[in-house]
């Protein structure tokens, strides 16, 4: 499984409670562009149109090779493939809950294109702080340790 693209922000910003994987509808040249490495996550976001669920504002660079593509937008929804049974259940979740789907990572299973996104609550900014002193105290003691060893 090789991972494509990493959303940096998303465990940052969000706390998140349950993860999914979904398939990503694309072109040709898509597929191509992003086995390149020319995907980023940064500000996408999943929305909820009706019964489908789409990733929004990722941007996808145009295949180099592909030629002149004609009204390319980079940035497209694109639409993720997921059972009926678990749209559902987001939807609802999304709704009652005032949850949010933030974009995880882009990887590769098989010859597959897959997104991993997550339903998340939005962390306050005291939990952003905490985040960040307990990542610091971790770095120290690891400094420490390497020192003394």
């Amino acid at each position: 499984m090789g991972i494509l693209a990493i959303n940096k922000r998303a465990n940052f910003d969000y706390a998140i409670l349950e993860k999914y994987e979904a398939g990503l509808v694309l072109s040709g040249q898509e597929v191509k562009s992003i086995r390149l490495g020319h995907i980023s996550l940064k500000e996408s976001f999943v929305t909820i149109k009706g019964s489908e669920l789409y990733l929004t504002n990722a941007h996808i660079t145009p295949y180099k090779y592909a030629g002149i593509i004609k009204n390319y937008d980079p940035t497209q929804p694109r639409k993720l493939l997921l059972k009926k049974s678990e749209i559902k259940h987001l939807t609802g979740k999304v709704r009652i809950q005032g949850l949010t789907l933030v974009p995880i990572r882009v990887y590769t299973r098989r010859r597959l294109i897959k997104l991993e996104f997550g339903l998340g609550k939005g962390k306050k900014k005291f939990d952003k702080r905490e985040d960040i002193a307990k990542r610091e105290d971790n770095r120290k003691i690891q400094r420490e340790l390497r020192i003394k060893t």
